[in-house]
């Protein structure tokens, strides 16, 4: 009588296996891709989630009038600003014990030091060592290269001899990373390009996807073309109901908290030349004790950008992270899921087990 599962039949049942775990690996490679959609950080009681946004059409035209704005690959962005809440986990996690607790402002006098407030009071460096930690807890590489132990210390550049990393475009950030501050570039595109407007997609005046001033607004509220702007006495609302989105679907990049980008004031990180680690960093958008210029594409033509040293800490500073694909200078292949392993292991074992059994009928 023939066995119900044969050597063979097992080896077929393993190859289905196998195809389920190489689809689970494809999805983990996604995932370390930056097309994850939300990624979960942190573990136990201090896990947090963030959303982010595919900000497609690479190599779109640059803004006409300020030349600004052209990607050329894609990438993601956050949705929100990050919360005081993701700093406090992140703190809870590994910045108190490793002497890197990131500080926030308190907003006792505005009444919103919740938890889903933006994160402000946090320097362009602190910025960074927390996108850094993002990299590193999830089995990828830092993005910024410290070589000083304090949380508001400056970053270095990558070198030439720091092979696996340096990317002569932007001496920066590690081309190995995942996880980034948005460029000028980055931010700038995320904010105000549109590709559905006019036949060849173009730019709107602010990032609410509009040529209009935004209308104002003090509490939550997710109305298109609003933002939270010129409430010194109100200050911030909760990141997820900022007021209006981007063309792209983005919250809050106009209004709440000016956010830095990793950016010199060249926008671009191009050579050693015309950048400097401890240089000031540009910070785009408008906070909530600004005025609406602050957050139009217009706003640099004839004025220096906002901007500030990257150990500058403000109660209006704030910032979001962006993520790179392979494509677009970043990006690891991830250790294979616990799944995966078992399929392939489950595989090897019987493939031995068969191989013991022969040898042992001889």
């Amino acid at each position: 009588m023939r066995r119900l599962f044969s050597f063979q039949d097992r080896i077929r049942l393993l190859s289905k296996l196998g195809t389920i775990a190489g689809a689970m690996i494809a999805s983990a490679l996604m995932n370390a891709s930056g097309y994850a959609g939300t990624v979960t950080f942190g573990s136990g009681a201090n896990t947090f989630n963030m959303e982010f946004v595919t900000i497609g059409n690479p190599g779109n035209a640059p803004d006409s009038v300020k030349s600004s704005g052209s990607v050329g690959y894609t990438f993601q962005l956050g949705k929100t600003e990050v919360s005081r809440d993701m700093i406090d986990r992140y703190n809870a996690s590994y910045g108190n014990g490793a002497s890197l607790a990131i500080t926030l402002a308190d907003m006792s006098s505005t009444d919103d030091n919740g938890g889903d407030r933006p994160a402000t009071g946090v320097s362009w460096n602190e910025a960074a060592r927390f996108v850094n930690w993002l990299n590193t807890s999830t089995g990828g590489h830092a993005a910024y290269k410290f070589t000083s132990s304090g949380v508001n210390d400056n970053i270095s550049l990558w070198e030439s001899s720091d092979e696996a990393d340096y990317n002569e475009f932007n001496p920066f950030r590690s081309k190995r990373a995942t996880y980034v501050l948005p460029s000028y570039q980055e931010w700038y595109k995320a904010a105000y390009y549109d590709p559905a407007k006019g036949a060849n997609g173009g730019y709107w005046t602010y990032p609410t996807g509009s040529d209009s001033v935004p209308t104002k607004i003090t509490s939550n509220s997710t109305t298109s073309g609003t933002a939270v702007y010129e409430n010194i006495a109100g200050g911030t609302v909760d990141v997820g109901q900022a007021g209006g989105e981007s063309a792209y679907q983005i919250m809050g990049m106009a209004g709440n908290a000016l956010e830095w980008t990793e950016s010199n004031l060249d926008s671009v990180n191009g050579n050693h030349s015309s950048v400097n680690p401890d240089f000031i960093r540009v910070l785009l958008g408008g906070g909530f004790k600004n005025q609406s210029q602050f957050m139009s594409s217009t706003y640099m033509i004839n004025n220096l950008p906002q901007d500030a040293f990257p150990t500058f800490q403000n109660n209006d500073f704030g910032f979001r992270v962006a993520v790179l694909s392979p494509g677009g200078g970043g990006g690891e292949v991830p250790e294979p899921t616990s799944m995966a392993i078992f399929g392939l292991g489950a595989l090897g074992f019987v493939y031995r087990a068969h191989r013991k059994r022969n040898a042992q009928r001889v």
